[in-house]
């Protein structure tokens, strides 16, 4: 009797704990920002320096490109620029005094050659006038003095642009061209740099899809890094708990294989719910919303793996 008694005397507790709601579960699993490093161009990978699991520092090369196409392009493009600089320089220097003092021996030979041939029409016409010598040898004389003539005022007119110097318009035009042959062997430069692909930031190398001697395709992954000395906390907070968790919020993380959670800070919640869409909510369908958050872990001893499961249990 008193056994029966004391049965019926615990079935309110039995029933109480029996129909007793678990606490509100917040499921995820721990994430990294991933960074994917692309070949730009569809060159042969010659070395790769770092492997997996790897921690690399911001600037790093993580793998190296065959050069030797863009190092011949390169070699080109400084060869054109070598020699538009040296032409920029001449057109600065002006003519060689030497040049100039040839031509203005050439005038004074044309000058008396000239002034010959002015003399020697002078002398026929006058014996053309007593007949005593034909009208086709003083039209010879005359044609004579015509080159001569003609070639005096080229010589003369090639002296004054000698002495005047180059024009202004001219080294403008070479400056221009130096300019562009520099911008393309800088833009070559850049090109030959980027064939050793760097770490953007420090991190962790996550996997590296080619092996050396492969061509990528250019816009091919190859390498993955993770970011950060430990990875996040990705989990979708229950409707109902939405309006307790802003940023900043600190809340227990249990990670999977640790026996005691971790704290965990909020620092990004999503401002619009996912699953269940808007245009079905109903009473019924509230609870079923989630929001997805993020949570820094702090420091560990060691780097905790990404994709174990992870849950926040609110009290």
């Amino acid at each position: 009797m008193n056994t029966y008694l004391r049965f019926i005397s615990l079935m309110p507790v039995l029933w109480l704990s029996a129909c007793e709601e678990p606490p509100p579960l917040a499921m995820g699993q721990l994430e990294s920002d991933r960074v994917e490093l692309i070949a730009e161009v569809n060159e042969p990978i010659t070395h790769i320096l770092v492997t997996e699991g790897d921690r690399i520092q911001a600037g790093e090369t993580v793998l190296q490109q065959d050069s030797s196409r863009i190092d011949t392009r390169l070699d080109q493009a400084r060869a054109n620029s070598e020699r538009l600089r040296a032409r920029v320089e001449e057109l600065q220097n002006g003519p060689r005094p030497e040049t100039i003092t040839a031509t203005r021996a050439a005038l004074r030979e044309a000058t008396v050659e000239r002034d010959f041939r002015e003399r020697e029409l002078a002398r026929l016409s006058d014996l053309g006038e007593r007949n005593l010598t034909s009208q086709e040898s003083v039209d010879t004389a005359r044609k004579l003095l015509a080159t001569a003539t003609a070639r005096v005022e080229q010589t003369a007119a090639q002296l004054a642009e000698l002495e005047a110097g180059t024009r202004p318009e001219q080294i403008a035009q070479s400056r221009s061209a130096l300019a562009e042959a520099e911008a393309m062997l800088a833009s070559l430069d850049i090109d030959r740099r980027r064939l050793a692909i760097t770490a953007p930031i420090a991190a962790l190398v996550d996997s590296l899809p080619f092996e050396p001697g492969e061509r990528p395709a250019a816009g091919a992954v190859v390498a993955v890094l993770l970011t950060g000395e430990q990875p996040y906390a990705r989990v979708y907070i229950p409707e109902p708990q939405r309006v307790n968790v802003r940023v900043g919020s600190e809340l227990p993380v249990h990670i999977d294989g640790r026996e005691a959670p971790v704290p965990g800070t909020v620092r990004r919640i999503a401002s619009e719910a996912t699953f269940t869409p808007y245009f079905a909510l109903t009473e019924r369908d509230r609870s079923r919303l989630s929001y997805v958050a993020e949570l820094t872990l702090p420091p560990q001893p060691e780097r905790l793996p990404d994709g174990v499961p992870v849950q926040v249990l609110f009290e």
